[in-house]
């Protein structure tokens, strides 16, 4: 059963929530999960639980703690216009202070990996290239990666992207491919969204395979048992 922590940014000394979801299986590792724009929804709350049933102990940090506690969105228009206003008011710098102080929680118990999705994409690309300990890194459909494309990863890192999304231009994918061509992007029959059920461009196959190949590279980076088992 998940729980409400309290961390502590070193990037100024805020304290923010993250939901804590505990390992159901074997321990695999820890999982830094982070929210689309929306924050961290019933959503987010159910993709770390099927997460901790495979194995992994999952934070999901509340990014825009500072603007608004607890911050949870549907996908209303309203809503949606305050998410991208919270969005565009969180710079980059204080996100990565933020997701290093879940790597820190995580990283004495074994490898730490990271997800997200939408903003949440774009943020997993910005702790792969800027947080120290983390093992791989899965980003999905994260548009403002183009803003940080050219900075590296420093851990094994993989990105999604659905073919039909039409807030992702094709072109922005190819930038990122000319920079990184030894990076896997993986491109599917799907648009923006498609591994949220909740919303209208879900697409169960293109989610399901996402997922495999997240749990793949999350167990190859691992190269073995995670200590803490």
């Amino acid at each position: 059963m998940g729980e409400t922590l309290r961390l502590t940014s070193p990037f100024d000394g805020f304290e923010f929530d993250a939901w804590h979801e505990p390992h159901q299986d074997a321990r695999r590792g820890g999982l830094v999960l982070i929210q689309e724009i929306f924050g961290v929804t019933d959503h987010i709350r159910e993709l770390a639980a099927g997460f901790a049933a495979d194995g992994y102990e999952v934070l999901a940090p509340s990014c825009y703690d500072r603007l608004e506690r607890g911050f949870e969105a549907d996908y209303g228009e309203a809503a949606i216009a305050r998410g991208v206003k919270y969005s565009n008011a969180t710079p980059w710098d204080q996100v990565a202070g933020d997701l290093q102080a879940a790597v820190d929680f995580l990283k004495t118990r074994g490898a730490v990996f990271a997800a997200g999705y939408c903003w949440g994409g774009a943020a997993t690309w910005l702790a792969a290239c800027r947080c120290e300990g983390l093992t791989a890194a899965s980003a999905f459909y994260g548009r403002r990666i183009s803003e940080l494309k050219t900075e590296t990863p420093r851990c094994p890192t993989i990105l999604h992207f659905g073919k039909a999304d039409a807030s992702i231009p094709a072109e922005r994918i190819e930038e990122i491919r000319v920079l990184r061509p030894d990076l896997p992007i993986y491109l599917y029959d799907a648009g923006h969204g498609f591994f949220s059920d909740r919303r209208s461009d879900y697409h169960e196959d293109s989610a399901k395979l996402a997922r495999l190949r997240t749990l793949q590279l999350f167990h190859r980076a691992a190269g073995a048992k995670d200590p803490a088992d």
